[in-house]
């Protein structure tokens, strides 16, 4: 048996049915050509083959005596694979909204908790012919680092796919799950090691807590000229800050890794920052619509990882950091200024306490009540109250610079389906995939019914900052090529928009119910029309992405085959 940790157990002491807390993605395959087989039947063979290579394929838990403390991770013996692989058929005609509709439903229903707790879903019926892969995983098991190493597990370099060797029989156990009282006496040698684990860590806890009351000269001086002028308490209350339901609405978009690189280092900030600005801009946009934009800035609040390099256990390992998103800011380039300024404080304060923080903590006697408090907060209105500590939640994950495959089939985007919470109604993650960078948007469907328009706002956001750096000069003074353009999917043709200069400006109604409210024009159409690159034969449409860019000058061919002998 494998104690969860603290943290690990939290994701389960909170979970409720209007708050699941599993992670997932949505990938988009090509299948190989000329492909006539059956590839749900494939799939459930290729998964077969592959789940010893990862420990959260293989195990479940064992729940405590009474909830008194954490629970256990057991391998199970008995892995029904038809039930962790499943398909579904989207009807006609199969356009790609079905298809993330179809996902925000598959992401609101709870895992089971008496088997391992992840599931797989093969969607097929898409109008552009291709299949999808819905997967997800409990938080409790892997966190975003994590979810990418498991991904190794499953993904290949080539269509052909590499040779596993199977897993090691092993006797097998009698017992489906462990006895009370074999339970009961692992869970108090458990909190005793963690008891003696926080006593250890306790001189140096103070010494933290001591340096940031007392800080050295050097570091005064530097938080000063890198924080905000200004950074409340609490973040101001918007419609995205209830307490939510069970249903959910997803929305997934593209945008050029190659072009937000080139952003951020022609402002002088990191990518993380451009992807906050891109999502903060969407926001301001969004909330004005509807007369809702607060005075004060809106405040993300974005995980941050603990993770050792090399290390890739699969369980939890991060912490999180607010960050000022800078929305009462009208100037696109001083807001993404004020978000990079935001954010280094934040890091600075995270790093001077990132040793000593817990993510293995005593939770003995505890359980059970965090469990009553999460469901007694959610459901009596409370955080509807309450100022809440966030408006959005945005997470930026590092995947693979490389095309992967699944059973043979090329996948040809990687989006992420995170966690929406109470309080914090909307989340934006967002991973790199072969020279993309893709967003998953996913939001409780109550308080967030036109999900597609935030994304829709956050395309218009990057094509803006993609001009600006042709109006300003670069961090270095020299303006830099631009980077070439990164081939990614058109949207599905009845989600085309028509042409124009930006995001049509809505009608100001003081309640979002009361008007219907047009679409938001795409990003797409500001950028005069030029000649598209050549695209691969044969290659097929999925997900709404960004507008072709102004064409520049390409790439080393060098610059490809360096980063794949990098990454592998």
């Amino acid at each position: 048996m494998k104690h969860l940790s603290g943290l690990d157990a939290t994701f389960l002491h909170l979970e409720t049915p209007e708050m699941p807390m599993h992670v997932g993605s949505l990938n988009v395959l090509d299948l190989p050509k000329g492909y006539k087989g059956d590839f749900y039947e494939d799939a459930k063979e290729f998964m077969a083959s592959r789940i010893h290579l990862a420990d959260v394929f293989t195990r479940k838990l064992a729940l405590m005596p009474f909830d008194m403390s954490n629970p256990v991770w057991v391998d199970d013996e008995d892995i029904d694979i038809d039930y962790h692989v499943r398909h579904i058929t989207l009807p006609k005609p199969g356009t790609n909204r079905q298809l993330q509709q179809y996902v925000a439903r598959l992401h609101s229903t709870l895992i089971d908790r008496s088997r391992p707790m992840w599931e797989f879903f093969i969607i097929d019926g898409l109008q552009s012919g291709q299949v999808a892969l819905y997967t997800k995983v409990h938080h409790a098991g892997i966190d975003g680092q994590a979810g990418v190493e498991v991904g190794k597990a499953i993904f290949d370099l080539e269509a052909t796919g590499r040779v596993v060797k199977p897993p090691r029989s092993r006797p097998r156990g009698n017992g489906y799950q462990l006895g009370m009282a074999e339970l009961a006496t692992a869970a108090l040698r458990n909190t005793a090691q963690q008891y003696v684990k926080l006593f250890k860590m306790a001189p140096a806890i103070a010494r933290a807590i001591g340096g940031l009351a007392k800080p050295d000269e050097k570091a005064a001086e530097k938080a000063a000229a890198t924080a905000p002028k200004k950074f409340n308490l609490f973040a101001p209350r918007t419609s995205l800050n209830v307490s939510i339901t069970n249903q959910r609405t997803f929305a997934g978009r593209t945008i050029s890794l190659a072009e937000t690189k080139y952003v951020a280092k022609h402002f002088g900030v990191s990518l993380n920052d451009v992807v906050m600005a891109t999502v903060a801009g969407a926001l301001r946009h969004y909330l004005a619509d509807n007369n809702e934009l607060p005075a004060k800035p809106l405040v993300a609040g974005v995980p941050v990882s603990l993770r050792e390099a090399g290390d890739d256990t699969a369980n939890n390992q991060a912490s999180m950091i607010l960050v000022s998103l800078a929305t009462d800011i009208t100037d696109p380039i001083q807001r993404l200024k004020a978000i990079n300024a935001s954010s280094n404080s934040s890091k600075s304060t995270m790093n001077r306490f990132k040793a000593v923080i817990l993510d293995d903590f005593p939770t003995f006697a505890a359980p059970w009540l965090v469990s009553g408090i999460a469901s007694m907060v959610g459901r009596s209105g409370l955080v509807n109250l309450l100022p809440p500590a966030a408006n959005v939640a945005i997470s930026n994950v590092a995947g693979a610079p490389f095309p992967m495959y699944f059973a043979g089939a090329l996948v040809t985007c990687y989006y992420p389906v995170s966690i929406a919470s109470h309080g914090t109604a909307l989340n934006v993650t967002v991973q790199s995939y072969n020279g993309r960078m893709d967003y998953g948007l996913i939001a409780c469907r109550r308080a967030v019914p036109d999900i597609t328009e935030i994304g829709d706002y956050m395309l218009a956001e990057h094509k803006l900052l993609m001009d600006l750096t042709q109006k300003h000069p670069s961090a270095a003074g020299v303006t830099a090529p631009r980077p070439a353009p990164v081939a990614s999917h058109a949207p599905d043709v009845e989600e085309a928009a028509p042409a124009a200069k930006k995001p049509a400006a809505r009608k100001k109604v003081p309640a979002r119910a009361a008007v219907k409210k047009p679409a938001p024009v795409k990003a797409a159409a500001k950028a005069p029309a030029k000649k598209a690159p050549a695209r691969k034969a044969g290659a097929k449409t999925a997900i709404k992405t960004t507008a072709k860019p102004v064409a520049r000058k390409a790439a080393p061919a060098k610059r490809a085959s360096a980063a794949r002998a990098a990454a592998a």
